[in-house]
C-alpha cells in the first residue's frame, strides 16, 4: 500500500509512521524535514516540502516525481491541517491523487458543555469556548461537503487526549510541556489540579492509537465516515496525578482550583478557556462501538498507570525532555498563594 503522511513526526503521527513501516507499506513523509532523523529504523521516502507556503503546482510536481506520473496514493493522511484553508489546499492537491484522504480532527469538537458524559460519533459538535475546536469543525464540514459533492474519499478521525513517551499527560501545565509539574513534585511543591479532580477523563497511548488508525487505512468501510479513536478506560484527574507522584516516588501535594478561576488568572499567558473549560474540565467517556465495527480486533493495550509510568521514566532519563519553565512555576506559586489568602479571609 502506498501511503503519504503530511507531517508524520508528532505525538500521534510518529507512532503511526512506525506502525506503517512495520507493516511493510510503501511510506512517504511530506514535511520540512526538521525531525526526519528520528525515524532511522523506519523505511520511508522523504518529500521535503512546506505545504503551507509552497504553491500547489510545485507540490504536485514533487508528489508525481516521488510516486510516478499517473499513479495514486492509496492513503493520504494530514496530521498538520488545523484551519479550513489547510484542507482546501489539500483538496486542490489530492483530489484524484488518492483513494482515501484521512483528516485528523479532534474530540474536543464535541459539544461543550456535554449533554451526556458518554460520547458517540452522533454527539453534536459545537465548542464556543475553543477556537481550535471550531476550526477543526469547519474543516470537517468543508471535507464532508466535498465528499457529498464530488465523492472526495474522506475519513475523519477525532483523537482525544493522546500521549507518548515524551510528555506526561496533565490538565494544567505551561508552554514548555509537562516537566515543570514533575519538577514541582520532586521539589516537594504543591501542584494544581483543575476542579475537584473527580471528573472522568480518557487517556490514550499513541501506540494504541496507531494500531487502531492503521486498521482504518485502506478500509472501504471507513470512506465517508467520522470516528474517534480512544481507549475504553476512564480515570479521574486525581488518579492521573497520583500515578505521576507514585512514579516519582513522592507525596502528591495537590491544590484543587476551579477551572474558571484558573482561566481568570491566566492573564492571557495560557489558554485555559479553551483547554480547560472547552475540554479537560468536562467529564467524558467514549463509546468506541463504531471503531470496533470497522476494526473488530482492536483493543487498547496500554493501561493508563502503566503508560504514565513509562513516560515519567523516559522523561527522567532524557535531559532534552526536561525543559524547565520558570514563568509557569512562578505563576503556580502566585495562584496558589492567592487562593490560600481567600481561604484565610
Amino acid at each position: 500500500m502506498k501511503v503519504l503522511f503530511i507531517g508524520g513526526t508528532g505525538t500521534i503521527s510518529s507512532a503511526i509512521t512506525r506502525r506503517a513501516a512495520q507493516l511493510g507499506w510503501q511510506l512517504f513523509l511530506l514535511n520540512r524535514g526538521n525531525r526526519k532523523g528520528e525515524f532511522k529504523g523506519a523505511e520511508f521516502k522523504h518529500i521535503e516540502c512546506d505545504i503551507f507556503s509552497e504553491e500547489t503546482p510545485a507540490i504536485k510536481e514533487k508528489l508525481e516525481k516521488a510516486i510516478g506520473k499517473g499513479n495514486k496514493f492509496d492513503v493520504v493522511a494530514d496530521f498538520i491541517a488545523f484551519v479550513p484553508d489547510h484542507v482546501k489546499k489539500d483538496f486542490e492537491i489530492f483530489n484524484g491523487l488518492c483513494k482515501q484522504y484521512i483528516f485528523i480532527s479532534s474530540a474536543s469538537a464535541y459539544q461543550k458543555p456535554l449533554s451526556s458524559y458518554l460520547i458517540t460519533e452522533g454527539t453534536p459538535v459545537s465548542n464556543p469556548l475553543w477556537k481550535y475546536s471550531r476550526d477543526k469543525i469547519a474543516c470537517e464540514e468543508y471535507l464532508m461537503q466535498k465528499y457529498r459533492d464530488c465523492g472526495f474519499p474522506i475519513t475523519i478521525v477525532r483523537p482525544s487526549h493522546t500521549y507518548d513517551e515524551r510528555n506526561v499527560p496533565l490538565g494544567v501545565h505551561g508552554k514548555n510541556g509537562s516537566y515543570q509539574v514533575l519538577k514541582r513534585m520532586l521539589d516537594g511543591k504543591p501542584v494544581i489540579i483543575h476542579g475537584d479532580g473527580t471528573s472522568l477523563w480518557t487517556l490514550t497511548h499513541n501506540s494504541d492509537f496507531a494500531r487502531a488508525f492503521v486498521r482504518l487505512m485502506g478500509n472501504i468501510h471507513a470512506i465517508g465516515e467520522t470516528l474517534h479513536i480512544t481507549s475504553d478506560e476512564s480515570v479521574t484527574w486525581n488518579q492521573i496525578y497520583q500515578v505521576i507522584a507514585d512514579a516519582l516516588n513522592v507525596e502528591l501535594k495537590a491544590v484543587h482550583i476551579s477551572s474558571s478561576f484558573l482561566e481568570s488568572c491566566s492573564q492571557g499567558k495560557y489558554d485555559f478557556k479553551g483547554s480547560l473549560l472547552g475540554d479537560k474540565a468536562n467529564s467524558v467517556a467514549f463509546d468506541n462501538t463504531k471503531l470496533k465495527r470497522l476494526a473488530p480486533d482492536f483493543c487498547a493495550k496500554v493501561r493508563v498507570d502503566e503508560g504514565i509510568k513509562m513516560t515519567v521514566a523516559n522523561v527522567l532519563n532524557n535531559k532534552e525532555l526536561q525543559r524547565e519553565d520558570a514563568e509557569f512555576d512562578q505563576w503556580c506559586d502566585k495562584v496558589i498563594a492567592a487562593l490560600q489568602s481567600v481561604k484565610i479571609l
